[in-house]
């Protein structure tokens, strides 16, 4: 049996329909509370005219207990108007895991995140890694896969090794190698006297907790480098220009990678890569999520090629490509590159708007498309920041059911519901398709998206109807609490707080 009572309803007129039923909500309530074009869909099969078709359903949908009335529309659209009782236990499934368990089949799924070489703190590129890929594997795992999320240090190689070579310069007064790192975090690493490299890895481990990420394996460059001799002789590969080479060509990358340098025998990163690949697939994830920034395009094929020259199916590699993140400060954006000593790094942002903000801007639009945060908007603490509108909204229903005392709060209806009140009924249902839809297509924009409209519909109904004063109290509660679980897990599910008081 469907799981909440929209779908429920839709596998009712399923049956009916002789046909899968999608139900969506209009735009305008006078077009019903949900329609379907299921007759427009088989017409064609029946050989009927759609208009005929949907008047047939009409009749028959008009017989369920859950439905009012239903009417015709246009070329052939099915809009119905479902009664208040349905409403009304609907809302009574609402409860803590309202939507969770959505996937079909459950998988055990690792994602791994942010992954930036220990050559200076977080930055804000990196953030947006961290809390993009957190908030996938937040709902992947509120979908009910088995989900580990992991962190892999690039401890090794030029860049890390021109890191500890810049702060030692600053540290004895020479000049900076060609190429080396600058900025005043270079000075203060220089001036604390411990290796750069290792005091940044804890100084990561500490920035990722305190951005509320939890990381269940740490692995690094240098550990999976051993097991790069056990690789190699697996792989497809050939000999040219002083090089060994993977043909990831011929297993649907774009063109070849190199792999060793013959006259020294020293891997290359793609060697890493490979070995790394192995290493996930071998502890038996399904899927292997990689979280990749905009410069790691080329990365799609090469690591898909690297699980099928293993032997593993490529669909078990998923890559996903983060765009950058400007930050924009008095109407000026600022320009960043961790090299040059031009960076906005991850504890800056957090301090200028706080953990909330930075969260909740950093996911706000689909990974493909690159953000703009506004620094001066972030950190308002106003109607017109997003984030502390939904926040308000939810420590505006903590208000009220603290004010409450134990008044009885209960979903049963005495009289018609308002129009307001259907309508926020109707929107704390989407939870679970929305929920469902953003974890399958891995785009938790999805959710500060809904988590707004949740807000708009509920500061829509409490300006217009009294709660604690009302004859309808005890539903107007439930209903307040609903919408306080639901927004509840909107925010949890992209890391940020739901407060009581504000």
């Amino acid at each position: 049996m469907p799981a909440n009572a929209v779908d429920r309803l839709a596998a009712r007129l399923s049956e009916l329909a002789g046909a899968p039923v999608e139900l969506e909500r209009p735009s305008d309530p006078k077009h019903g509370d949900y329609a379907t074009n299921i007759a427009l869909r088989t017409a064609p099969q029946r050989k009927q005219p759609p208009r005929e078709l949907a008047a047939e359903l009409a009749e028959r949908a008009e017989a369920l207990e859950e439905i009012e009335r239903a009417e015709v529309a246009g070329p052939g659209f099915l809009n119905l108007w479902v009664t208040t009782a349905w409403l009304a236990d609907a809302l009574r499934e609402i409860g803590p895991d309202y939507g969770a368990g959505s996937a079909l089949e459950r998988e055990k799924i690792q994602v791994e995140l942010i992954s930036a070489n220990p050559a200076g703190p977080l930055t804000v590129g990196s953030a947006r890694n961290g809390a993009y890929g957190d908030s996938v594997a937040r709902l992947l795992d509120y979908a009910g896969h088995e989900v580990a999320r992991e962190y892999y240090f690039n401890d090794a190689g030029r860049q890390v090794d021109l890191f500890r070579a810049s702060v030692e310069a600053r540290r004895s007064g020479e000049e900076l190698p060609e190429g080396g790192y600058q900025g005043e975090y270079i000075n203060e690493l220089a001036a604390l006297g411990v290796d750069p490299v290792e005091h940044m890895l804890g100084e990561i481990r500490r920035e990722v907790a305190d951005f509320r990420i939890h990381i269940d394996t740490w692995r690094h460059q240098g550990e999976i480098e051993k097991h790069v001799a056990e690789v190699l002789p697996r792989l497809d590969t050939y000999e040219a220009e002083g090089t060994i080479w993977a043909r990831t060509s011929a297993y649907g990358d774009d063109k070849d990678r190199p792999l060793v340098r013959s006259s020294d025998g020293s891997y290359l990163y793609f060697a890493a890569d490979v070995a790394y690949v192995r290493d996930k697939l071998e502890r038996g994830f399904d899927l292997a999520i990689y979280v990749l920034g905009a410069d790691h395009h080329g990365y799609v094929g090469r690591l898909k090629a690297a699980a099928a020259m293993l032997g593993y199916d490529p669909e078990r590699i998923e890559v996903l490509i983060y765009q950058l993140v400007h930050i924009v400060e008095g109407g000026l954006t600022k320009k960043i590159s961790k090299r040059r000593g031009d960076v906005v790094f991850l504890h800056e942002l957090v301090e200028k708007i706080g953990i909330d903000a930075a969260r909740w801007y950093l996911i706000s639009r689909g990974h493909d498309q690159p953000i703009d945060i506004d620094v001066d908007l972030a950190a308002e603490r106003s109607q017109k920041n997003p984030v502390y509108y939904v926040q308000y909204a939810h420590a505006r229903i903590a208000g009220i059911l603290r004010n409450a005392g134990d008044a009885e709060i209960s979903p049963t209806v005495t009289s018609t519901l308002e129009p307001e009140e259907r309508e926020l009924v109707k929107r704390l249902l989407e939870l679970p398709e929305v929920a469902a839809e953003a974890a399958e297509k891995r785009g938790p924009q999805a959710i500060p998206t809904y988590a707004i409209r949740v807000a708009d519909d509920f500061h829509r109904f409490y300006h217009e109807h009294r709660v604690l004063e009302s004859e309808q109290r005890a539903f107007r509660l439930a209903l307040c609490r609903a919408t306080q679980i639901v927004i509840a897990r909107c925010l949890d599910l992209v890391g940020v707080d739901a407060p009581e008081r504000m």
